[in-house]
């Protein structure tokens, strides 16, 4: 820590980061108007399936802040973007001038954001008010709805420029670094609370298992394959090798899933408020018998589990371009051993990383779908000392973390010798 101190630039970035991070903090605790923290809070200590799902959402629910949407409009206006990879030819071209692609793809970021973040704000004050088996605000009150949904899209906008800050002035992704602060921050907590318990053979374990799956988050995260290539416009072969990471879908699957598993829920609320429609009541009260978030089903389970398995692998089918790859092997003079350019190397490449992938999208689907397995089990939560899918975020962003703050630190040692 001295060391990294010790440098300008580093210690700059650092602090920057940090003053960002208290500035999240908090908008993370302001209620949006009409919502009492104090009753919902209650409400949350009543219902166990309230709690368990903000648990799941960031916990942002928790106090209804004006920022409660968090990251999930913005995220979700990436994979858009990056799913019209396939679908609009304009965007493949685009992405091969990588500059204009890259601003291309923050400003239709940016753009996209704004209408989703306003949809997606009903969509959750409608969610809330069906899991709270309350109303927290009333969807009756046009004018009301309105204004909240109005002031949670703005206060959205501004965290995104937050996050953009962030990325600019750090040493890492904003949105990274906003959720390894808010995951971190309520870990304190968690331990205090099993050793004010007196449960230290409880927390001992859960120590113990939180090391454990971290060391196997670790193999997977670093693991790769290297595919030997050969160099051959030289006088002599020069051997080389492409690896390809065995973790390349990241946390998006599971946050594409949860987004289309909780729409059911949603669904539900706006048949339920018709009550002249009895087929759509009982086309409703199926679906809350089978997607119900406070108290998920088997069928739920498998349903959660295999839309992570089948986007990971369509994820990565998208943003791994083996055509393209195979393609650029060919023009730079190398080749794989006893594999042919072109066609044969695109279908090699795909083989290995779906195989390799395999691996890691059933341990991440696995990892969305424990938390629900214990609480069918158990209809509580029991969870490591930080949650079970945010110890792969934290994994992630840490390593990625270091290696940037050691490049930086060998940047400053070269810089002595100009």
């Amino acid at each position: 820590m001295k060391s990294i101190f010790s440098v300008d630039s580093l210690r700059k970035k650092i602090i920057a980061i940090l003053l960002l991070v208290l500035v999240y903090k908090f908008l993370a605790v302001i209620p949006v108007p009409w919502v009492n923290p104090d009753w919902l809070k209650a409400i949350m200590d009543d219902n166990r399936g309230l709690a368990f799902f903000s648990a799941l959402m960031w916990g942002w629910l928790e106090n209804f802040s004006i920022i409660l949407m968090g990251l999930m409009p913005y995220i979700n206006a990436v994979i858009i973007i990056q799913l019209l990879w396939v679908i609009v030819p304009r965007i493949a071209q685009l992405q091969k001038e990588w500059e204009s692609w890259q601003r291309v793809l923050t400003k239709r970021t940016r753009y996209l954001t704004l209408p989703l973040a306003f949809l997606q704000s009903y969509w959750m004050i409608i969610l809330m008010n069906t899991l709270a088996w309350w109303t927290i605000i009333d969807t009756s009150n046009t004018g009301l709805v309105l204004q909240s949904m109005l002031i949670i899209t703005a206060w959205t906008i501004f965290l995104m420029w937050l996050w953009e800050l962030m990325t600019e002035k750090g040493i890492w992704n904003g949105i990274s670094i906003i959720i390894t602060a808010w995951i971190l921050a309520a870990t304190p907590w968690v331990i205090m609370w099993y050793l004010s318990a007196w449960d230290y053979a409880l927390f001992a374990f859960l120590l113990a298992a939180t090391l454990a799956i971290i060391y196997v988050i670790i193999k997977f995260t670093e693991g790769s394959r290297r595919i030997p290539i050969i160099y051959s416009k030289t006088w002599r072969e020069e051997k080389s090798y492409f690896p390809i990471k065995v973790n390349q879908a990241w946390m998006i699957p599971i946050i594409f899933a949860i987004s289309i598993v909780t729409f059911p829920s949603i669904l539900w609320q706006i048949l339920s408020n018709q009550p002249e429609w009895t087929t759509w009541n009982a086309i409703g009260s199926t679906l809350v018998q089978y997607f119900d978030l406070s108290n998920p089903s088997i069928v739920f389970i498998i349903i959660y589990f295999l839309l992570v398995l089948w986007f990971s692998y369509f994820y990565v089918s998208i943003t791994f371009n083996t055509e393209n790859v195979a393609e650029n092997i060919q023009k730079r003079g190398w080749y794989i051993p006893w594999i042919r350019p072109w066609v044969e190397t695109s279908d090699y490449l795909r083989k290995v990383s779906n195989h390799l992938n395999l691996f890691w999208w059933s341990f991440l689907a696995l990892i969305a779908v424990l938390p629900y397995i214990i609480w069918i089990i158990r209809w509580s939560t029991t969870d490591f000392i930080i949650s079970w899918a945010w110890l792969i975020i934290i994994v992630m962003v840490v390593l990625d973390i270091i290696r940037r703050v050691d490049s930086e630190m060998k940047m400053f040692d070269y810089s002595k010798y100009k």
